[in-house]
């Protein structure tokens, strides 16, 4: 589990998602954040630039966070908190939403009712007139007209008597005397009560031909698209209802949802699939292995240990050499020594800690399967090696194994139990679940035995916040400044928590110390959050996207670059962390804000490419869909966007800042 915070809000509903969990990495807590504010801002999220659709909730990282009720509490407080026209409301949505697949009526063409039909038209049903394609040149416009709505009707009351054959022949004739988009729409709704998707499509799109902005139409196709698993043209369909609509049609917007969420599953399969296994950015791994305390290396492994470096020994020793450079050459060249270790065996009383280090560069190129056995190895080898028990925890927790997680815990405090990074990740696990009171008490419970590590003390007031006792969050974190000052992460997380209380210039102020430190201690590892949070502090206060993107951009780079600015000039090292997967979906939602959509897909779809787990990729691709479907409904419906923007909404760049 990773050493820093998982989230700072307060607020939020949580809701663990076992699937999508991680190790907590560097990037969870704004991850979290930038979810919960599409979350929160839906309809601002949906008309960024125009059409901007962005996935919400569905493809949320790891866990949504906050305090925690169970399900029937949950939902019991919810029905109180409904008021009587809050209820009427929702059954006419209701009433609407199974309309979609149903015929218009004659005198309602955007509704259909089973209303009896009226004595002279079921009397017009007795003599309804012979029209075929020989013998409709030979009427008048005004008798096709007449016919036409005739045989509507006649169509109307065939549907709603299930005759669906008979009604797709009236419903044809209809439309040989007066072509209509709700001619044909009302015979795709026959074709779908049939299950003839291809025939629903063809009519539907005759539809849409005379009416591009027809929304029954645009449903019913959306509908058939994705019973033909033709998803990307249900999605761009369900997109174009929504904003035609002005996101009023809740059914409308969930299919959004689930679509980005099905497109993005069904995509990120194929990319996990096929995805090279290789360790993640080195902010992650810095921050995985340092929740762990700092421990001297093994008796034989030190500096002056006389070791043949192509002995197993000798390459485990230059594997911890490796790590302690904290960057991603130094990490790699870490990986390939553990695994050439147990290669050359003769690894003596070392064999256990071996399979310990290699499970946990597996586990972080989310090579699960084969971690898991290499720590069953070591604990099988070595029980007294709690590490490898906890390490082991963290998996199951990720896997969804939340009892398996549990016991491997338990295994750990029987072979020692005053360990304290065994209360530091037993926390985490509380943290994750929203039970917060116990969280506190393993976090104090791991202070109490080594007050020196710096994340029990960070994790502490994070907690107290989550709980709502701001006034102790925040004691916690003067104390932590004031015996860790010169830690950069006690000023970046407490800068957090700053800023979720929207104290801009103190949370700055804080992320500018913690950069600082980090590019004076770590040059060739800077941990690249605090220029993150920076970004989006400077987004949030003052809507500053030229200088949030120079700092995202920073964390991108890794080379050494030329600066000038009012102090003077210099060579500097801006980033060593191009691969920082939130820094690039940061960068992406700041580019989706401003319009630049292309811009921002290619963003995400790195995202994607950057991610660890399927969760993750998920997440990211449910992002880069959305915004692809955004360029397509730009491209097919240009009107749209100018019906937004003239509405006053497109230009909503801002809206409540990210949190």
């Amino acid at each position: 589990m990773s050493a820093e915070p998982i989230s700072i809000s307060p607020t939020q509903n949580t809701a663990l998602d076992a699937s999508s969990l991680s190790s907590q990495s560097s990037s969870l807590p704004l991850w979290d954040r930038l979810s919960t504010w599409a979350s929160e801002n839906k309809a601002i999220v949906y008309t960024i630039a125009g059409v901007a659709v962005v996935v919400t909730g569905a493809g949320v990282v790891y866990y949504r966070s906050g305090s925690r009720v169970s399900d029937s509490e949950s939902n019991s407080e919810e029905k109180k908190r409904i008021s009587k026209k809050e209820r009427r409301k929702a059954k006419k949505e209701k009433e609407k939403e199974k309309e979609q697949t149903q015929p218009e009526s004659k005198n309602t063409p955007d509704e259909y009712s089973k209303s009896k039909v009226s004595t002279v038209e079921s009397d017009l049903f007795e003599n309804l007139p012979h029209i075929d394609e020989s013998t409709i040149d030979t009427l008048s416009e005004q008798d096709r007209k007449d016919y036409a709505s005739t045989l509507k009707a006649a169509g109307n009351k065939a549907y709603g008597d299930k005759s669906y054959n008979e009604a797709i022949d009236l419903y044809g004739k209809a439309i040989l005397c007066k072509p209509d988009p709700i001619f044909y729409s009302n015979r795709a709704a026959c074709y779908n009560a049939l299950g003839d998707w291809d025939k629903v499509v063809e009519d539907t799109s005759a539809a849409l031909a005379l009416d591009n902005e027809y929304v029954k139409a645009l449903n019913r196709r959306a509908n058939a698209y994705e019973h033909l698993e033709r998803l990307s043209e249900a999605l761009l369909d369900y997109t174009a209802s929504c904003i035609i609509d002005e996101f009023r049609n809740t059914q409308s917007s969930n299919s959004v949802e689930r679509l980005l969420k099905k497109v993005a599953e069904a995509k990120g399969k194929a990319i996990l699939d096929g995805k090279e296994k290789k360790l993640p950015s080195p902010t992650f791994v810095t921050n995985y292995l340092q929740s762990f305390r700092p421990r001297p290396r093994p008796e034989g492994l030190d500096e002056n240990a006389d070791l043949d470096e192509e002995s197993g020994k000798g390459q485990l020793r230059a594997g911890l050499v490796a790590m302690e450079k904290k960057t991603g050459d130094g990490y790699d060249a870490a990986s390939a020594a553990f695994d050439k270790a147990l290669e050359l065996r003769d690894l003596g009383p070392h064999e256990a800690f071996a399979y310990n280090m290699r499970g946990t560069f597996r586990y972080l190129r989310g090579e699960n399967a084969d971690a898991l056995k290499d720590l069953d190895r070591s604990v099988e080898l070595q029980p007294s090696l709690t590490q490898s028990y906890i390490k082991r925890a963290s998996m199951h927790l990720e896997l969804g194994n939340r009892e398996g997680a549990a016991l491997d815990f338990e295994k750990a405090m029987a072979q020692k139990q005053d360990d304290p990074d065994i209360y530091y990740h037993r926390a985490q696990l509380h943290f994750i679940l929203a039970e917060f009171a116990e969280a506190a008490k393993d976090y104090q419970k791991s202070i109490d035995l080594d007050k020196d590590f710096i994340f029990s003390h960070i994790q502490l007031g994070v907690t107290q916040y989550k709980m709502g006792s701001i006034a102790s969050s925040m004691a916690t974190f003067r104390r932590c400044i004031k015996n860790f000052d010169k830690t950069p992460d006690v000023y970046n997380y407490y800068g957090e928590l700053l800023l979720d209380q929207q104290k801009y210039s103190e949370a700055i102020e804080k992320f500018e110390t913690a950069i600082e430190m980090e590019k004076q201690t770590k040059p060739l590892g800077m941990n690249v959050l605090p220029l993150i949070n920076k970004a989006l502090a400077l987004f949030q206060w003052k809507q500053d996207f030229q200088e949030a993107e120079k700092l995202c951009q920073k964390a991108l780079i890794s080379k050494p670059t030329i600066y000038s600015g009012s102090k003077g000039s210099g060579l500097t090292l801006l980033s060593v962390d191009p691969e920082c997967d939130i820094a690039v979906a940061t960068m992406a939602q700041l580019l989706l804000q401003q319009g630049k959509v292309t811009d921002a897909l290619k963003y995400f779809e790195r995202a994607a490419e950057l991610s660890r787990t399927e969760g993750e990729i998920v997440n990211a691709l449910s992002y880069a869909e959305a915004t692809r479907t955004q360029l397509e409904v730009q491209e097919k419906y240009p009107k749209l966007r100018d019906k937004l923007q003239g509405q006053g909404m497109g230009g909503q760049l801002g809206g409540p800042a990210m949190r």
